[in-house]
């Protein structure tokens, strides 16, 4: 896929579980031809977890995109004024961060990211992942579907066995997603079948 000329805004939230998969989605977006814009949540920026510490996350970041990663919701505002992307991309996107946005929430710089973008009409791309898909979050995943200019990644349950309501995005489907998103168009099938550890699929 060729996305040359394009300037994406590529947004982590605090689920560091996949922050291993999506970095090298961030790559590929790279070595498909997109300038990269990176932006991360306070909690992202800062936390160090047992996934890896917030410094060599940032420092991976910028190594990549060759850019600043915007950090406050002052820096983020400028997004929308300025036309300053093609798409965002907010990859993963916390339970949490669902919810802001579909509440009109802006009080990170993702979201302000997020708000300050759409009111140019732009594509925002959600990468879900969340342990309360199912339950807590997921009347904002289907306002959200429903919600103009806004697509996502196709998402699945990541263990049904262990944890039944989580919904996790197929990172790997970052960039044909983006595609699809830049033409206003959702990847289909929105909803996937995700391999994970100790699950069997039923058999018919």
């Amino acid at each position: 896929m060729d996305l040359s000329g394009i300037t994406a805004g590529f947004a982590l939230t605090g689920s560091f579980c996949t922050f291993s998969a999506v970095l090298p989605e961030m790559e590929n977006l790279k070595l498909a031809g997109a300038r990269i814009v990176p932006i991360m949540s306070t909690a992202a920026a800062t936390t160090d977890t047992r996934f890896g510490t917030a410094e060599s996350f940032r420092r991976r970041i910028e190594a990549l995109t060759e850019a600043e990663i915007i950090t406050t919701v002052e820096k983020a505002e400028p997004i929308g004024p300025g036309k300053l992307l093609d798409i965002l991309i907010v990859a993963p996107c916390t339970g949490n961060t669902l919810a802001k946005i579909a509440g009109g929430v802006t009080d990170t710089s993702v979201t302000m990211a997020v708000k300050a973008h759409l009111r140019n009409a732009r594509p925002v791309l959600l990468a879900v992942s969340t342990n309360d898909g199912l339950s807590g979050a997921a009347k904002n995943i289907g306002h959200l579907l429903n919600t103009k200019n806004i697509f996502f990644v196709p998402f699945g349950q990541d263990d049904p066995d262990r944890k039944p309501t989580s919904l996790v995005a197929d990172m790997q489907n970052i960039v044909p997603a983006a595609g699809a998103a830049l033409l206003h168009r959702q990847m289909q099938p929105v909803l996937v079948m995700r391999k994970s550890a100790g699950y069997t699929p039923p058999r018919e």
